[in-house]
């Protein structure tokens, strides 16, 4: 998985914690954890193509939440940011091997395959049960300073 995934995450909860109504510019949110604006700005135009954000062009414009923290699972983050495609592509392998065939579908018959397939249901079923609003709970339970200290730190940094 990509750092773009961490970033997105972590920029999705600091447009929570901004001021209602606020848009944030790419530059202003990279500047939070210097990130390299540009390269935030890509991921930032992905989850708006998910429908996770929207973007406002102008002087005045930037990105804000489109949905409820609620409603925005960490699937439909790393989705938007990885592509819907599968973690492990088996490549069937086995087939080249010396007891190989050509008749076998090993991403069916492979131990391997199944194996890995299994994980990686386990894992986006947890990822989908699982909404940004969840992590923002956790975040404010473990450090309730953090959305203020979060709007004080933009509001120090307009412009």
């Amino acid at each position: 998985m990509s750092e773009g995934v961490e970033w997105a995450l972590h920029s999705c909860l600091n447009l929570a914690w901004a001021e209602p109504g606020e848009a944030m510019t790419a530059k202003r949110l990279a500047a939070f954890y210097d990130l390299p604006p540009a390269y935030l700005n890509k991921q930032l135009q992905a989850l708006a193509r998910a429908g996770i954000v929207t973007s406002t062009p102008g002087p005045r414009g930037g990105f804000r939440l489109a949905r409820e923290l609620e409603q925005i699972t960490l699937l439909d983050v790393v989705t938007a940011i990885e592509g819907p495609g599968e973690a492990f592509r088996c490549e069937q392998v086995l087939r080249n091997g010396p007891d190989g065939r050509e008749d076998v579908d090993y991403r069916l018959a492979c131990a391997v395959s199944q194996s890995m397939r299994r994980a990686e249901l386990a894992w986006r079923k947890e990822l989908a049960g699982q909404t940004l609003a969840d992590i923002r709970a956790t975040v404010e339970r473990r450090h309730p300073r953090t959305p203020q200290r979060t709007r004080d730190w933009f509001a120090s940094r307009r412009g």
